[in-house]
């Protein structure tokens, strides 16, 4: 396995990912009433997702009710109904994402019975005393034996440093690895800041691709900050409702546009979701 640095190409060859985040597993309408809760609803996002720019959903299903769901046939669902609202244009990353509702054992057991082209899952999650190390090294080695572009979602530069050790002990095997780093947290009133990435990008050895999600008004700020130093980018309802200038975003598709302005301004073409598969699949 390399671990030696990504070559730093110049910003105006390097495609920039914007990706975005339309619900995740806490907003409800009641917090938005454009926050996306069915498949239908997904798919008529991505498709104003992709118009504004995104090459790439990060997605969540959710239940009835509206609560948070880690279900292989909810997933095809909703899948099949974005991919017919947009073929393969958009790439699909579906969640692993515990929420307080699930075990490390149950979101393994997701992953392994979809097989999905893409997935997110928190280090903090499955890197947990519940599993035993030999367990987790063989759910990462099954990852990349099928390719699936993995992102693994780290919350500090503890974090970073954990997944970096697990990678020079040799329990990552080569494959479509790439990281998110998430500035903030959940919880009430919570605003990151630009300089929070700092801290990730001094700890981090730009092994793999990376990219940002930040909480509050300032997730632009905290992107396009990625987008010039390298990093692709993730916005949406999940993380934030309002756009830069502090007004309530009428849309996903509105926070995908502004990003993809701030990346254009930077020089950065924005990456299509072929370059994001080149990008994210991309052995490493």
């Amino acid at each position: 396995m390399s671990t030696a640095p990504l070559a730093r190409a110049a910003l105006a060859d390097s495609p920039v990912v914007v990706t975005v985040a339309p619900n995740g597993a806490y907003k409800q309408a009641a917090d938005h009433p454009a926050v996306p809760l069915t498949a239908a609803a997904l798919a008529r996002e991505a498709r104003a997702c992709l118009d504004a720019g995104a090459a790439m959903m990060h997605m969540h299903v959710r239940k009835p009710d509206g609560s948070h769901l880690l279900d292989a046939q909810a997933y095809r669902d909703a899948l099949a109904a974005v991919r017919g609202a947009v073929g393969d244009e958009l790439l699909v990353q579906v969640t692993s994402e515990a929420a307080g509702v699930y075990r490390a054992a149950e979101q393994i057991a997701l992953v392994r019975e979809l097989r999905p082209e893409a997935v997110s899952i928190g280090l903090r999650e499955i890197a947990v005393p519940d599993i035993p190390e030999a367990e987790l090294a063989a759910f990462l080695a099954w990852l990349a034996e099928r390719r699936i572009m993995t992102q693994i979602i780290l919350y500090d530069e503890g974090d970073v440093r954990r997944w970096q050790a697990l990678r020079q002990r040799g329990l990552v095997p080569p494959g479509a690895w790439s990281v998110l780093f998430v500035l903030g947290r959940y919880s009430a009133g919570q605003t990151s800041s630009a300089y929070d990435l700092l801290p990730f990008l001094a700890a981090y050895d730009h092994s793999l691709p990376w990219a940002v999600c930040a909480f509050g008004p300032e997730e632009n700020a905290c992107v396009a900050t990625a987008a010039a130093f390298g990093g692709h980018m993730r916005v949406g309802f999940e993380n934030n409702l309002k756009l830069r200038d502090g007004s309530l975003a009428p849309g996903n598709a509105a926070l995908v546009r502004q990003a993809a302005q701030g990346a254009q301004a930077l020089g950065r073409p924005l990456a299509t979701a072929a370059d994001a598969r080149q990008i994210y699949g991309a052995i490493g």
